[in-house]
């Protein structure tokens, strides 16, 4: 456990959280109102309770455990309002955490594969995003994943379908999530090629998670990409590191689904340590907060457990998470003066 200065002052950081699929945030009590809102039959087996769904989601043992669960609850999603409520009761939730500026996932496959147009996706998680802004001062960005285990022929239509919405500002990137396993970085090549040749800039990849340290430098080294999701698996070998560093790449590490999904048994055999060590910017994420115990402050709470790392290291990890932001120059001038000022009014407290 923290102590209530260290909770204090970590709540005071102001956070960016670049890994958070926005699914993902989707709370078992939402899930089971939504299902009811919308006359969804939920399988009797997996979801009897929310108290049950909570206590099973401490149980996963594996990435695929996991989305199985995650792919189903979706089925509950399917009106624009849906949508909108879905983002804004994340938004709500991580402003009490002291996030001023999200890159938010969502999964377009998904829901178009079960009959929901991307139009009502787009506008309803917008809509969502808009409110927040207004209300809390949240900035934000939409990242469209593709996802692995559909074919790339799927993950190309899905990117040639998302272009209207990168014109318009609505969605601001590309990534790719799901499983790791017998899909590697290389088959994605011409997704992202695509996406580039569309027009768009920014772009990110799941690697490193499940698959070992070599995927990280093909992602990297072959496909050009140095943002990298998760990316754990770098610090197996020194010389991917060394190239991360190099290319300036930036990793959005997510401890607490690390935990839940035995990536690592405790949050202490992180490799952020030697990121550090090592020079390798990253940032701290939730990934899929309702799944995995945990929203974005409750992952600094947990590093901080485990590393107790000092004031000034905090606030250079919260520049690093900055400098990483896919925002514009002048949003990130505002978020480091806010950083200034908690700095300053912590100048004589210890944590």
């Amino acid at each position: 456990m923290c102590s209530p200065n260290a909770e204090a002052f970590l709540r005071a950081l102001p956070k960016c959280e670049h890994h958070m699929h926005i699914e993902g945030s989707l709370e078992p009590g939402l899930l089971f109102q939504l299902a009811k809102n919308n006359g969804v039959t939920l399988d009797p087996a997996r979801y009897t309770s929310i108290a049950a769904l909570e206590e099973r989601y401490k149980n996963f043992t594996s990435l695929d455990d996991f989305l199985l669960y995650f792919n189903l609850a979706m089925a509950v999603l399917i009106t624009e309002d849906d949508f909108e409520a879905l983002t804004f009761a994340y938004m709500t939730r991580v402003h009490a955490d002291g996030l001023v500026h999200a890159e938010i996932f969502f999964d377009p496959q998904a829901h178009v594969g079960r009959g929901i147009s991307l139009s009502v996706v787009v506008a309803g998680i917008s809509k969502g995003l808009e409110k927040a802004e207004a209300q809390f001062g949240i900035t934000s960005k939409l990242i469209m994943c593709f996802v692995r285990h559909l074919p790339v022929e799927s993950a190309l239509e899905s990117v040639e379908s998302i272009m209207e919405y990168v014109k318009t500002g609505k969605v601001s990137g590309l990534g790719c999530d799901s499983t790791e396993k017998g899909n590697p970085p290389e088959k994605y090549k011409e997704v992202y090629q695509r996406a580039r040749d569309l027009g768009m800039k920014h772009l990110t990849m799941h690697s490193g998670e499940e698959g070992p340290a070599a995927w990280v430098r093909t992602t990297v080294e072959e496909l050009g990409i140095t943002r990298i999701d998760h990316g754990v698996r770098s610090a197996d070998d020194p010389e991917v590191l060394k190239l991360l560093v190099d290319r300036n790449a930036f990793l959005t590490v997510c401890p607490l689904s690390n935990v839940r999904l035995r990536v690592h048994t405790d949050v202490s055999e992180s490799p952020i340590p030697k990121f550090m060590a090592a020079g390798v910017k990253f940032s701290i994420n939730s990934d899929d907060p309702a799944y995995f115990g945990g929203y974005v402050l409750d992952n600094y709470l947990a590093v901080h457990k485990a590393f107790s790392f000092s004031k000034e290291t905090w606030r250079g990890l919260a520049i690093d998470s900055v400098n990483g932001s896919w925002c514009d120059d002048d949003r990130k001038k505002e978020i480091l003066a806010l950083l200034d000022n908690v700095m300053a009014e912590w100048a004589d407290k210890e944590i």
